[in-house]
């Protein structure tokens, strides 16, 4: 399962959406996912659509097309308010949503916008207790409560009850093996790896597979994926230009980025198969280069069709 990951803060239009969306439902992609932030790390700041309205677009927009966050801070809204809006949003794609969720790292969009942005380890205790709660709300047919140091319910119940059994998908990325890791044993459905070599995934994921089993979860129940930049040359003379006296190596950035042709590109989608991965989201940083989208399709999505 091969899909897109658009970064959302730079530059993304209502526009530049739709073509997005048409262009990968047209072109066979199994999803496009994006992030959630408010603005760039550094300056200068670009148009960015909100996350999660623009998720519902793609709800109403697309019929094949899965679609999600990568991912929702934690500190951004409510987990009550988050599960709300993904058990809806989910329903309205007939199950294509996958919802993400995360500590949020970029200070400078917290500091601009006036969100609190505590510690991290404060942050990964909210994020434990959020799941916790989207957990629970997805899950129960009956109301809620629950007393965490920062979130609470008080008999709460998300009606009308989610259409897809458990609710939606969670999903949770990184590759920490003592923090994000445990985290994803215990309750996601998939583990996203970032910007990680097809060694290391390997190790990751054998490494999940063991805290699942402590778990008592089975390997199955958590679907593996991988987000990574993809640096496509159509040839091996575009290939030239964008090394731009740049080795192979360096272009791919000790496994930040798939790089390559076609064909250097299969084989290198190949080593993270081999090492367990079941998704890929690439990273496609031009937003209005569509033609590179169909391309990709049509000479490295088709070879694993």
């Amino acid at each position: 399962m091969i899909g897109l990951m658009i970064e959302g803060q730079h530059g993304l239009t209502w526009e530049r959406w739709d073509s997005i969306l048409r262009t990968a439902e047209r072109a066979g992609y199994q999803s496009v996912f994006r992030s959630d932030h408010y603005t760039d790390a550094t300056p200068e700041d670009h148009e960015s659509l909100e996350a999660w309205i623009s998720l519902t677009y793609a709800a109403a927009q697309t019929t094949a097309l899965e679609f999600g966050v990568l991912v929702s801070p934690i500190t951004f809204r409510h987990p009550a308010l988050l599960a709300r809006m993904a058990a809806q949003v989910d329903d309205l794609s007939d199950g294509r949503l996958t919802l993400g969720m995360g500590t949020g790292w970029m200070e400078r969009e917290h500091h601009n916008f006036g969100i609190p942005f505590p510690p991290l380890a404060t942050r990964y205790a909210m994020l434990k207790e959020g799941l916790e709660v989207v957990t629970r709300l997805f899950m129960s047919d009956k109301p809620v409560s629950y007393a965490g140091e920062h979130f609470q319910l008080h008999d709460a119940i998300l009606l009308p009850r989610p259409v897809r059994d458990g609710g939606p998908p969670i999903l949770i990325g990184g590759n920490g093996r003592n923090k994000t890791l445990p985290l994803a044993a215990e309750y996601a459905d998939e583990w996203n790896g970032v910007f990680i070599d097809a060694a290391t995934y390997r190790d990751l994921n054998a490494h999940l597979s063991n805290l699942l089993a402590e778990q008592a979860r089975a390997g199955g129940e958590v679907l593996r994926s991988l987000m990574t930049r993809v640096t496509f040359a159509r040839d091996e003379a575009t290939l030239e230009k964008l090394k731009n006296g740049k080795t192979l190596d360096e272009l791919r950035g000790g496994g930040r980025s798939l790089a390559g042709t076609p064909a250097m590109l299969v084989e290198q989608i190949g080593a993270y198969l081999d090492a367990g991965c079941e998704r890929f989201m690439l990273q496609w940083m031009d937003l209005d280069d569509l033609d590179g989208i169909e391309q990709l399709a049509s000479d490295v999505l088709a070879q694993f069709k």
